[in-house]
């Protein structure tokens, strides 16, 4: 990657950029709260379903064209599955059985896999031995945090860590599609596109799996529901479209590799979740955040820029 034609990060993206890492970050804790009295499916639906009224009043209020066209809305519901209802439920379902700092530390595989992926799948993002590397050291940042006792001694805690690999994957996947099939329309458009086919994945099959939503819920639980929807992905999408604008593509990856910490302070920090983050996940998350920082390049370009200038 060629840091020279990365656009800077000024104040105020850099200020976007934290935002967007805390109230991505917040989504593991608020989902963590929310699945003590929902089941994981219907706290996906929800978190798609009521993400929708503030993202269409933006589209509508911006005049954005909405595409009737069934080809458009097939992508859409693709792009739905892929980055919202399938990811959304194995992460959720995954916090049932492990800590959500734990599991946003392995949601920040998605960065380095989602590298490797679109190097396989698309033309003009060649596989390079750095996302070759990155993906490389993704796995084994992975490795580090199930340990080798889950070889001999596979149980539900490693299952739930293999899902939220696999929300990493379908996020990596989400990413090819939209850029193929989705990247003649507005942002918004398809942020509203997406969760609306999300919402129409999930409404059958949670209504069948854990029947109709309940209302009768605690106010924090509640608070986590609207909280994970509006703050953590309505409000999310509108952080991350303004940082594209504003910083381009390659420095809003690096809002993957500042979540996980933030999750885990504000998870450790709560007065809510009792928590105890493994060391093997502290270890497990620096050999990630290397393979991140490969894959992006620029850190290891500066650093080789200076060496040079000094000699």
């Amino acid at each position: 990657m060629n840091s020279k034609l990365v656009p800077k990060i000024d104040l105020t993206s850099g200020l976007l950029l934290l935002g967007l890492a805390f109230v991505w970050g917040g989504s593991f804790f608020f989902a963590e709260i929310a699945i003590t009295e929902i089941p994981p499916l219907t706290v996906a639906l929800h978190r798609v379903f009521w993400a929708l009224p503030p993202i269409f009043i933006v589209v509508f209020w911006k005049g954005l064209k909405i595409p009737l066209s069934g080809r458009a809305w097939f992508n859409f519901l693709i792009m739905g599955a892929l980055n919202n209802a399938i990811p959304f439920s194995l992460i959720f379902w995954a916090q049932v059985n492990i800590g959500s700092g734990l599991a946003s530390i392995l949601n920040g595989t998605t960065a380095v896999f989602g590298a490797l992926v679109a190097g396989i799948l698309l033309i003009d993002e060649p596989l390079t031995v750095r996302k070759i590397l990155g993906a490389f050291l993704g796995i084994l940042g992975v490795a580090v945090i199930m340990g080798i006792d889950a070889l001999s001694n596979f149980n539900i805690q490693n299952l739930a860590q293999l899902a939220v690999l696999g929300a990493a994957f379908s996020y990596s996947f989400a990413g090819v599609w939209g850029k193929k099939y989705l990247s003649n329309y507005p942002p918004l458009v398809n942020a509203f596109g997406m969760l609306l086919g999300g919402t129409v994945i999930l409404f059958p099959i949670a209504l069948y799996l854990d029947g109709l939503p309940s209302l009768s819920l605690s106010l924090h639980v509640w608070s986590s529901v609207i909280g994970v929807a509006i703050i953590s992905t309505a409000i999310a999408y509108f952080l991350y479209f303004e940082i594209l604008a504003r910083a381009g593509s390659a420095n809003l990856m690096l809002v993957t590799v500042m979540i996980p910490p933030v999750a885990v302070a504000v998870t450790l920090s709560s007065t809510f979740l009792e928590e105890a983050l493994p060391r093997e996940a502290l270890y497990g998350f620096i050999i990630i955040g290397v393979g991140l920082l490969i894959t992006d390049g620029r850190t290891f370009d500066k650093i080789k820029a200076t060496v040079k200038s000094r000699v």
